[in-house]
């Protein structure tokens, strides 16, 4: 299971079985606007590559910007859903349609663009 942190105000924290072989940490934040439709989607997205793809290396942080709205000025959110990957450098920021596993994986840099893609 990943580790991650809700700061949406519903206080829900899981922590992973710790990983000897974990080559990198990574440390995402995912902003999302409310218990939308279209966040709860992104929510289930990102949340399935973590636990397909970064088991034991990830921990993810899920903010709710109509819970603490001062974090979109801090980070310079201007649309939502936005993910941001703060480690492993380089920093990156993937927005909206989290739908695309494919794109999150190569946003994440886990997958490059030319790499054909697993089934």
């Amino acid at each position: 299971m990943m580790e991650g942190k809700r700061t949406d105000g519903s206080g829900g924290h899981v922590k992973p079985a710790k990983s000897k072989k974990a080559k990198a940490r990574y440390l995402l934040r995912l902003y999302v606007a409310g218990m939308t439709p279209r966040s709860t989607a992104a929510i289930q997205s990102v949340t399935e590559v973590c636990e397909e793809h970064l088991k034991g290396m990830c921990e993810l942080e899920i903010v709710d910007l109509y819970q603490q709205p001062t974090l979109a000025k801090g980070e310079q959110i201007i649309a939502v859903p936005t993910l941001i990957k703060k480690l492993p450098l380089p920093l990156r920021r993937l927005i909206g349609d989290m739908a695309n596993k494919e794109k999150l994986l190569v946003g994440l840099d886990l997958r490059s663009k030319d790499e054909p893609e697993k089934k």
